[in-house]
């Protein structure tokens, strides 16, 4: 790999880092410029996974105000996380990749829906909860089974798992946005955490060290451009701009397919 190229892998980890903490899909900048310099798409998205970590882990960490008092939530879900990135990262070794890129895009529409529609849900199901037809329990349930769906699809790919997560915990929970998004980082750290330490153990040959150290450089800077961004936008156009970039991840990946 030559100095140029080494250069863009890391302004492509430093985007995707910056991505992924505003709001997630980072990886459709990082694993088509990886496929751009000849690198076999298994190893790129393996190698992706592993350098993303740090920028998740810095990202998270930027949004820690946003977090306080937030462990019972996150005792709730980051297990389904955990749980659904390791099946997520053994489906990538063991599966055609064309099952789950067929319903790739599917999901991100979904998510991007989800989060426009996400205050008028969370207010029918607040309305619903004092009338009595719901209950906080059954809220919770759907919270941790979308988010294990989530982790599933993080583990295999990875690509919008923040905005389907979003729109999820969106449609699911009264909390602010921003709150909501300081949780998307936890459990893509978790998700991305995971499924690095199985590629590890078990697809260590498909791994190019290379690669994860220049991404991993890149989304570290990126994590905390992302974090610092990110915190100050309000509520809607922070909405707008997971719509925005869901719909062109869509777009991408439907004409690359």
């Amino acid at each position: 790999m030559s100095v140029g190229e080494a250069l863009l892998v890391v302004l492509a980890g430093i985007g995707a880092g910056t991505i992924n903490t505003v709001v997630g899909s980072g990886t459709l900048i990082t694993f088509p410029t990886l496929l751009l310099l000849g690198i076999p798409p298994v190893t790129a998205n393996v190698s992706n996974n592993i350098g993303l970590v740090p920028g998740s882990l810095t990202g998270a960490v930027g949004y820690r105000s946003e977090l306080v008092g937030a462990a019972p939530v996150l005792r709730r879900l980051v297990p389904m996380s955990l749980l659904g990135g390791a099946l997520g990262a053994v489906l990538l070794l063991v599966l055609d990749p064309a099952v789950f890129k067929a319903v790739v895009p599917v999901l991100i529409v979904v998510g991007i829906a989800l989060v426009v529609v996400g205050p008028r849900l969370s207010a029918w199901s607040q309305r619903r909860r004092e009338e009595g037809r719901s209950t906080r329990a059954g809220h919770a349930r759907a919270m941790a089974l979308g988010t294990f769906g989530t982790g599933v699809y993080g583990g295999y790919f990875g690509a919008a798992q923040g905005i389907i997560l979003m729109g999820i915990l969106g449609a699911l929970s009264s909390e602010p946005l921003q709150r909501l998004n300081g949780y998307k980082n936890v459990l893509a750290t978790i998700v991305n955490g995971v499924a690095a330490v199985v590629f590890l153990l078990v697809a260590r040959d498909r791994i190019d060290w290379l690669v994860v150290l220049l991404i991993a450089v890149g989304s570290t800077i990126g994590g905390v451009l992302g974090a610092t961004v990110g915190r100050r936008l309000p509520p809607p156009v922070l909405r707008g701009v997971i719509v925005v970039v869901g719909l062109v991840a869509v777009t991408r990946m439907v004409v690359a397919g």
